[in-house]
């Protein structure tokens, strides 16, 4: 009996163990189920090349072999044959600086090379001055502007193809280089390099495609159909080159070393007779001026015309400066009502492009000062439509802006970052810190003024360095108090003269954050202060020139300076 009954006991313990086996059994059948099906799958994927064909729902819009369909801000419209952009889709992938012409309700769009302007009725379009007839104009839709894309290829430099079968449009920058390949075999094109990728096309042996970049035994393509994906390289064979990347070429390599000549509408282009301006290789002579009525005027003359001659014969570049030095003194307003007219500014860039086509130039440095605050988006308009005309012709366009921080028409009427942007170069005029009008006496460019300044064109501007000049002045200040005053007046001193002014025996100070001598004196009872600009102080500030990357540098003005300035430069800017 206790037999039996231990044999019952011991039972359950039996059919526990027999009851785990089975769901183990059943666990692991399950799992190699799975994994079957998995592996299945995965072979018949392999088997039909992953066959999950990528297909677009709406018109996709591939720009320089990137899909940018995304990015747009509103649907691309094609009607009777035109590709229509929106105007914010333009501005976001060809022209950020587009803009509404309200005089003649216009749309106005810059790009290289190019200014174009068309409207909303003619189905024409005004390229750098020339009318033309296209097939289409400006739309407005909803609200939206709509720009005819197809119509304007000339001016964004662009081949473009309407795949309707793919409902891709493809644009291709034509100064940008294009590689194709041909296939040479029947593949599947994967949207990633990754093991499982799905297919967004198929390519045929024999077929081309535009080859977008290579990595790791993968190449990236754009097939006929405008598809971008990837496939392995060794499956292409043929690589040739359609067309090069175009690169624009400067017209100064190395720094540049820009000097000014500066003389009165009443005087003539100082004769050169040959003299050579050690490291120099840019002269902007005072050629143009706006008067006092708002007109275009030149002081060129048979001494101008020699003088260029002159500098080219010494391989030197003209960029004559434009001023609106007279206009802005006699009143504001002759200057902003230019810049606030579309078809004034256009008069006057066609005087501009004319001159430098008559002149033989090769640039022209705008030097226009003393404007309202608020035209400084009109004058920055100036800028963006005048580049374009003379980049065409392969010259300069420079422009002379003050420091950051200051007045409202002397220095908050520059929108730096744009001009910066636009223009070839921008120039820093580093100088004045404590100018003419102050009445407090200081120096005309210490080193940590400039310093500061310049990294707010570097980084509060977002201006590029290599597009900067860094201006420096050939003269100072010499600084009366009278006794028992507060306000100090001040003379201008060349710097070849500055010891000629300071007595004998007086003794210069160096000052290290303005790294400058420093002179203070006695004149009869009036206090005397210098802080003198010298080949000690230029050097430091020429300095930032490298330590940045700066363009190069420019000096005002041409003729001040001490004999032993142009061997320095030189030296310093490895010229």
């Amino acid at each position: 009996m206790e037999e039996e009954t231990k044999k019952v006991k011991q039972k359950p313990k039996r059919m526990a163990k027999e009851d785990v086996e089975k769901k183990k059994k059943k666990i692991i059948k399950i799992f190699f189920t799975i994994v079957a099906i998995i592996v299945l799958a995965f072979v018949a994927l392999i088997a039909n090349d992953y066959i999950i064909l990528d297909k677009n729902k709406k018109t996709n819009l591939v720009i320089n072999n990137k899909n940018v369909t995304a990015n747009l801000k509103n649907d691309i419209l094609i009607e009777d044959g035109v590709i229509y952009l929106s105007k914010a889709d333009v501005a976001n992938f060809f022209d950020k600086h587009i803009y509404d012409e309200k005089e003649s309700n216009q749309i106005v769009t810059t790009y290289d090379k190019k200014i174009a302007t068309i409207g909303f009725e003619e189905n024409t379009i005004n390229i750098n001055g020339s009318k033309k007839k296209i097939y289409a104009h400006a739309i407005q839709k909803e609200g939206t502007d709509y720009l005819p894309i197809s119509e304007m290829k000339d001016v964004y430099d662009i081949e473009i193809q309407n795949l309707e079968d793919a409902k891709v449009i493809t644009m291709d920058s034509l100064d940008k280089e294009q590689k194709r390949a041909i296939v040479s075999g029947n593949l599947p094109v994967k949207s990633s390099t990754n093991v499982i990728a799905k297919t967004v096309d198929r390519i045929k042996k024999g077929e081309s495609v535009i080859v977008v970049s290579s990595d790791k035994g993968m190449t990236k393509v754009r097939t006929e159909k405008g598809k971008l994906g990837y496939v392995k390289t060794d499956k292409l064979e043929n690589e040739y080159t359609v067309r090069e990347a175009m690169e624009e070429e400067k017209q100064i390599e190395g720094k540049i070393n820009l000097t000014w000549e500066y003389f009165s509408k009443y005087a003539s282009a100082p004769e050169k007779n040959g003299e050579e301006i050690e490291g120099v290789n840019v002269v902007s002579p005072a050629f143009f001026y706006l008067d006092d009525k708002g007109n275009f005027k030149e002081n060129v003359g048979a001494k101008g015309q020699a003088y260029i001659e002159w500098a080219h014969s010494k391989g030197y570049k003209v960029w004559p400066m434009f001023s609106n030095a007279e206009a802005a003194t006699e009143s504001l307003s002759i200057t902003s009502n230019i810049m606030n007219s579309y078809e004034k500014r256009k008069k006057l860039i066609e005087n501009v492009v004319n001159v430098c086509v008559k002149y033989k130039l090769d640039g022209i440095n705008i030097d226009f000062e003393n404007m309202k605050q608020e035209d400084k988006d009109m004058f920055s308009r100036f800028i963006i439509e005048l580049t374009p005309r003379l980049k065409e012709m392969g010259l300069v366009t420079s422009v002379d802006v003050t420091a950051p921080d200051g007045g409202e028409t002397w220095s908050m009427c520059f929108d730096r970052h744009v001009i910066g942007d636009v223009a070839d170069y921008i120039i820093f005029m580093a100088y004045d810190q404590y100018g003419v009008s102050s009445t407090k006496p200081g120096t005309t460019a210490g080193y940590n003024w400039v310093k500061l300044s310049l990294n707010k064109f570097l980084q509060t501007e977002e201006i590029e360095a290599n597009k900067i000049i860094l201006a420096v002045p050939f003269y100072t200040r010499v600084w009366t108090t009278k006794e028992g005053e507060e306000k100090a007046t001040s003379k201008t001193v060349t710097m070849k003269n500055t010891n000629n002014v300071i007595p004998d025996g007086v003794e210069r100070k160096w000052d290290n954050d303005l790294k400058q001598n420093y002179v203070e004196y006695d004149d009869k009872g009036n206090k005397k202060q210098i802080w003198i600009e010298d080949i000690d102080s230029l050097k430091a500030k020429l300095s930032l020139i490298t330590e940045n990357n700066l363009a190069g540098v420019g000096s005002w003005q041409k003729g001040m300076e001490s004999d032993d300035v142009w061997g320095m430069i030189k030296e310093e800017l490895g010229l």
